[in-house]
C-alpha cells in the first residue's frame, strides 16, 4: 500500500450467496402470471456471461446512459462534493467502480486540508466479493490516502446493516446509486427501496441517484435494441440461466427479443416472444410452462423520469430533491437529495 497509509478491507454483511429456493419461488410466480413477467428480478440476468454482455452493451453507440452519466459526474463532482461536504462515499452496487473516480478525485482533493482534515473513505457495496476485492486493489494504487471499507451483501438482506454502520467522523455520507438501476424497480419496490435508504440516512447525509430521462422514443428503444444484437443476446442469456440453475429446457432460438417504450408507464420494457406454440419443462418448478405463438415474457423494465417524477418519488420516501444535474441534451440525470 503506497506510503503505508492506505487501508482496504472487504467484509461480508451476512448471507448474500445464491439462494436457489428463493429463485424457484420468484420464477414460479413470474412464469405463472399474466403476462409472464420476470422483470421484478433483474439480478438473474447477471451470471458471468450476462455480466460480460452488459459490459459490451455499455460501450455501444446506441447506449448513451453510461457515457452520459460519466460526463455529468466528471463535470459536477467537485460541486457535489463541495456542497455535501462528504468524506465518506457509500456506493450501492459498486461493481468495478469505473464511474466513481470522478467523485473520489474531488473527495481526495478536498481531504487532508487545514480547514477540512478528515481522510476520504470509500465504502463500496456489492454482491460480488471478487469485484469488490479487484476494485479495492486498483483504487488503493490510484489513491494512496484513501480508506476503503468494502462490504459484500445484497439489497434485500444487507442494506440496513450497511447504513447502520458508524459514520466516519463528524462529516456526512454521500450514498450513491448510479447507472439508472433505480429504473429497473417496479413502483412499489422503488418506493420501498428509497424508504429503506431514507431510514438509514442521518442529518448531514445525502443521496445521489442516477436516473434516465424521458426523451424521443426512437432513442430510448434503440438503446435496448442495438443494431449489433448485443442486447438481444443479453436478454436471451436469461433463458440459459433458467436452464442451468432451474433445469429449464428453454430453446433461445424459439424466442425473439423485443424492446418497446410503454408511454403510459414511462418505461422501456424488454420482452422475449415465443415464435411457436410450445410447452417448456422447468424441472425445479415441477412444471411445463405453456406459451402461445407470439406470446411474450417480460424480462426487464427501465423507467424513465422527469424532474417532477423523480422529485415525487423522493418526496414519497421522505427525501427532498435538491438538484437534478443533467447533460446538455437532457438525456440522463443525477438526482441529489437529502432526508427531511
Amino acid at each position: 500500500m503506497a506510503g503505508g497509509v492506505s487501508r482496504a478491507t472487504v467484509r461480508s454483511l451476512g448471507e448474500a450467496g445464491e439462494d436457489i429456493e428463493q429463485m424457484v419461488e420468484d420464477v414460479r410466480a413470474s412464469l405463472l402470471g399474466v403476462p409472464k413477467d420476470l422483470s421484478p428480478w433483474p439480478k438473474y440476468f447477471y451470471d458471468e456471461r450476462g455480466s460480460e454482455l452488459f459490459e459490451e452493451i455499455t460501450a455501444l453507440p446506441e447506449y448513451y446512459q453510461t457515457r452520459t452519466e460519466l460526463s455529468i459526474l466528471q463535470e459536477k463532482a467537485p460541486e457535489i462534493v463541495a456542497y455535501t461536504r462528504c468524506r465518506e462515499l457509500v456506493e450501492l452496487g459498486s461493481g468495478s467502480a469505473s464511474k466513481t473516480r470522478a467523485l473520489l478525485d474531488a473527495m481526495v482533493a478536498g481531504s487532508g486540508s487545514t480547514s477540512d482534515p478528515a481522510r476520504a473513505r470509500y465504502v463500496p457495496f456489492d454482491v460480488s466479493e471478487s469485484a469488490l476485492a479487484g476494485s479495492a486493489k486498483r483504487l488503493i494504487e490510484e489513491y494512496p490516502t484513501l480508506e476503503i471499507s468494502g462490504f459484500v451483501g445484497d439489497f434485500d438482506h444487507s442494506l440496513e446493516r450497511l447504513l447502520a454502520r458508524p459514520r466516519s467522523g463528524a462529516f456526512g455520507r454521500l450514498v450513491i446509486f448510479l447507472g439508472g438501476t433505480i429504473g429497473n424497480f417496479a413502483p412499489e419496490r422503488r418506493r420501498g427501496f428509497l424508504e429503506r435508504l431514507r431510514t438509514g440516512l442521518e442529518e448531514g447525509d445525502y443521496l445521489l441517484v442516477g436516473v434516465d430521462l424521458v426523451k424521443d422514443t426512437r432513442v430510448l428503444e434503440a438503446a435496448y435494441d442495438d443494431a449489433a444484437g448485443v442486447t438481444a443476446r443479453f436478454n436471451k442469456n436469461l433463458l440459459s440461466v433458467l436452464n442451468r440453475k432451474l433445469g429449464g429446457e428453454f430453446d433461445p432460438e424459439l424466442f425473439v427479443h423485443r424492446a418497446t417504450f410503454n408511454r403510459e408507464e414511462s418505461r422501456v420494457e424488454m420482452w422475449l416472444d415465443s415464435t411457436v406454440e410450445q410447452e417448456v419443462p422447468v424441472a425445479s418448478l415441477g412444471l411445463e410452462i405453456p406459451f402461445e405463438a407470439g406470446e411474450g415474457m417480460r424480462t426487464e423494465i427501465s423507467t424513465k423520469f422527469t424532474r417532477e417524477s423523480i422529485a415525487g418519488a423522493f418526496d414519497e420516501a421522505g427525501l427532498r430533491l435538491l438538484d437534478l444535474y443533467t447533460d446538455d441534451e437532457d438525456l440522463f440525470g443525477l438526482a441529489l437529495g437529502e432526508p427531511f
